[in-house]
């Protein structure tokens, strides 16, 4: 196994320099791994020690670990096709070219502002997204990263599965690969706590994303919580085993490609981003962030991975040191992977 030491050098400083309370963090090659716990779970109203087996708000981890294999499991039954139009199965959308590529690719154009949505009631919030939002200029010409596509996407998966996304992700995907602290629905008391806020206090074991905390079980842009062992489990599943058999290799194999409508190379396959590994082939690697401080890269032809879980937003969201250092963690990584 590689050593990693700028890398881990990285990762140990978020924590120790008190960029983010704590740090969970895994990197693996084959069945060789760095696995690293360390600093708080919490540092307000109390601290509290992180330990290796808590569960985070992946945030949006939710959209590659949970939407994109059940879509991707839809396309392969052939109840749905990629390049069907949203409004197929969102008929109170309005506008009838996007497709359910460009939701999965950003590139719908799909956006809109929605007045008071966080006071909203469900029905009203879903309603509103699929009345008020519009398609502008960038819509088939640029890619812009925006959570409403996984909402429509989510509310794709219930039209044809007639249940709650959150149960078609929980029976199809979790169930399936034994993903045990993997949960729309945590114990408080097993979670690492996010932000606080203005009316709701010091959140924990709820989740943080508020478009998520008022749609609950109809979200599949956010809420799925998970341990550090959860994510290590799909993540090898993916790269080696076609996602335990779940997905086809034809299907993983697209995860890999570029898969925007757009003309030339582009950064977005099905959900995931895209990025270029540094050796001679320049293939390409998988990678997603979430919000509340988590991320992965995985690299299926070398089966190598990196898997990070913080709690940047606690006790605030303002954190743009984290976002900085991010990016280094990022190049520093992918240089490193190229080394003895």
């Amino acid at each position: 196994m590689k050593h990693f030491t700028k890398t881990v050098a990285q990762l140990n400083a978020l924590a120790d320099d008190g960029i983010v309370p704590g740090i969970n963090y895994l990197l693996f090659q084959g069945q060789e791994s760095i696995w690293e716990t360390r600093g708080f779970a919490q540092t307000w109203p109390v601290p509290e020690i992180l330990t290796p087996d808590m569960q985070y708000d992946l945030a949006s981890l939710t959209k590659v670990l949970g939407t994109v294999p059940v879509i991707m499991m839809l396309v392969q039954e052939g109840k749905i096709a990629i390049d069907d139009p949203v409004q197929k199965y969102l008929p109170e959308f309005g506008d009838a070219r996007p497709t359910i590529r460009h939701l999965l690719t950003h590139t719908s154009g799909i956006s809109g502002y929605i007045p008071h949505r966080d006071q909203l009631s469900p029905q009203e919030l879903k309603r509103a997204f699929l009345s008020q939002q519009r398609v502008d200029s960038s819509f088939n010409r640029q890619i812009r990263y925006a959570d409403v596509n996984f909402l429509y996407l989510g509310w794709i998966i219930e039209a044809v599965c007639r249940q709650p996304v959150q149960t078609v992700i929980t029976e199809r995907v979790l169930r399936p690969l034994g993903l045990a602290g993997a949960t729309f629905h945590p114990a408080a008391d097993r979670c690492v706590p996010t932000e606080i806020q203005p009316g709701r206090g010091l959140i924990r074991g709820s989740v943080h994303d508020p478009k998520a905390f008022i749609l609950g079980a109809h979200c599949g842009c956010a809420g799925l919580f998970a341990s550090m062992e959860d994510l290590e489990q799909f993540s090898h599943a993916l790269i080696e085993t076609n996602l335990a058999g779940l997905l086809t290799s034809k299907t993983v194999d697209c995860l890999f490609r570029d898969q925007t409508p757009l003309s030339g190379p582009h950064s977005r396959s099905f959900g995931w981003k895209l990025l270029h590994s540094r050796a001679a082939d320049r293939h390409l690697l998988i990678s997603h962030t979430g919000f509340t401080g988590t991320w992965m890269i995985l690299d299926r032809q070398t089966d190598q991975g990196m898997i990070v879980l913080t709690n940047r937003v606690h006790p605030t969201a303002k954190n743009q040191a984290y976002l900085d250092r991010r990016d280094h963690i990022f190049a520093s990584y992918l240089a490193e992977m190229q080394t003895a």
